[in-house]
């Protein structure tokens, strides 16, 4: 089975938004999405995730990626296909819950951190890699594992990182990030969102070139 790419866009930033209740969802999503960002992101121990994940669905454009985070069965997987999504993002290499995924045509960012489990998901067939948690590797560790990787395996950096952390990525030649509390906490409203999107879309500009 050939690998699922990860689809071009202009800012390849993964909105993690943790938490969001179904009820904030098109307001939150709809601010993100006219910020210029495409890929969201909704974990699964948020509150009733599959009906925001619908909604969000519905809501959003046909060139962005919408999708679960936290997602950990088969069974997860089916629920995410039922409501439209087609971004799945693990913690962990689950390899045939990953392939599962990949068989449904979901772009699959499962979670890394040695190069043992990088090299189990890219032969599950993933997309990419959320190397997770990014602040603990840090750039020079994830060059390292870099270099042993399929070429065509997207890197995200994940987990403690922020617009702030743009320039140090840039210059291993990561370009993808899941961005979570620097964007999102529960109980923003959408204008403290929008601010936190429109300044990050401006660091990421400044850095790889508006």
């Amino acid at each position: 089975m050939s690998r699922i790419p990860f689809p071009p866009m202009r800012y390849p930033l993964v909105a993690i938004l943790r938490g969001l209740k179904p009820e904030e969802t098109e307001e939150i999503v709809g601010t993100l999405l006219e910020a210029g960002l495409r890929a969201i992101e909704i974990p699964l121990n948020s509150p009733d995730p599959f009906r925001s994940i619908e909604t969000a669905v519905k809501l959003a454009p046909e060139d962005a990626l919408i999708g679960a985070g936290t997602v950990l069965t088969v069974e997860d997987v089916d629920r995410l296909e039922n409501v439209g999504g087609r971004l799945f993002v693990s913690p962990n290499v689950d390899p045939p819950v990953i392939s599962h995924a990949a068989f449904k045509g979901m772009v699959t960012l499962p979670g890394v951190f040695t190069p043992t489990e990088a090299l189990a998901a890219a032969k599950a067939g993933a997309t990419g890699l959320k190397f997770f948690p990014a602040s603990a590797l840090g750039p020079s560790g994830i060059a390292a594992i870099r270099t042993i990787l399929p070429k065509d395996v997207e890197v995200a950096a994940v987990g403690g990182v922020s617009e702030t952390d743009f320039a140090a990525y840039s210059k291993i030649g990561i370009k993808s990030f899941g961005l979570g509390s620097s964007l999102f906490k529960p109980g923003m409203t959408a204008a403290e969102v929008r601010a936190r999107a429109d300044a990050t879309v401006k660091a990421y500009d400044a850095v790889y070139g508006a």
